[in-house]
C-alpha cells in the first residue's frame, strides 16, 4: 500500500471514530436521555434491584424534610 493510500485510510479510519463519538456525544446530552438517567438514579437511590423500598435512604429524606418544615415553622412563629 503506497503512502497516500494509508494516509487517506488513516484519514477515513479518523472521520469513522469521530462521527462515532460525536454520536455518542449527542445521545449523552439529549434532554430525555438525560432525564432517564436522573429518574433511573433516583430510583435507585430509593428501590433496590428487586424493586423493594430502601427504607434507610426514604427515611433520611422524609426526616430531612420534616426537619426542614419544623425549622420554617419555629422562624415564622418567632418573626410573627
Amino acid at each position: 500500500m503506497s503512502q497516500p493510500d494509508r494516509i487517506e485510510q488513516d484519514m477515513e479510519e479518523t472521520r469513522a471514530r469521530l462521527a462515532a463519538t460525536i454520536d455518542q456525544l449527542v445521545d449523552r446530552t439529549n434532554p430525555k436521555n438525560v432525564v432517564k438517567r436522573e429518574v433511573n438514579a433516583v430510583k435507585r437511590t430509593f428501590v433496590d434491584e428487586q424493586g423493594n423500598p430502601r427504607t434507610e435512604n426514604i427515611l433520611k429524606v422524609v426526616g430531612g424534610v420534616a426537619g426542614f418544615v419544623v425549622v420554617l415553622v419555629v422562624i415564622r412563629k418567632v418573626t410573627h
